[in-house]
């Protein structure tokens, strides 16, 4: 089991950029709307080096047009959306409920019926 100067000392040896403190104020962050394959997904993005943290907002009926094969942290803030996996599985994700999952690791995508609104972090800490 690693103690958390252990990650901090291999993330420093990998040459991970630092990043200083950061204080987000998602209502100056400008929303970019993403058709699904029924409905939309708004997302509000700060990208930083090897980092990518978004809030997303499904409409009611969203469904993402693609399977995504992309590592993420995701934190379900308002409402409910299914988690589906290629491979026939799927996991309802409620208010307070969070998935990981690494890079290549599963073949996922979205949908909601009354839509739901998200925290989504990724980034290179999540490759395998």
């Amino acid at each position: 089991m690693h103690r958390s100067t252990d990650l901090y000392v291999e993330a420093t040896e990998l040459n991970q950029p630092s990043i200083p403190y950061l204080a987000i104020d998602w209502a100056s962050v400008p929303r970019t709307e993403h058709k699904g394959e029924t409905g939309a997904a708004w997302w509000q993005t700060l990208q930083l080096p090897g980092l990518r943290i978004r809030i997303v907002e499904y409409s009611k009926g969203y469904l993402a047009d693609h399977w995504c094969e992309k590592g993420h942290v995701v934190h379900c803030l308002d409402g409910e959306f299914v988690n589906e996996q290629q491979d026939g599985g799927s996991t309802l994700m409620r208010e307070g409920m969070t998935y990981v999952v690494s890079d290549a690791a599963s073949s996922h995508r979205s949908r909601t019926e009354h839509g739901a609104r998200l925290l989504i972090i990724d980034g290179d800490f999540l490759r395998t």
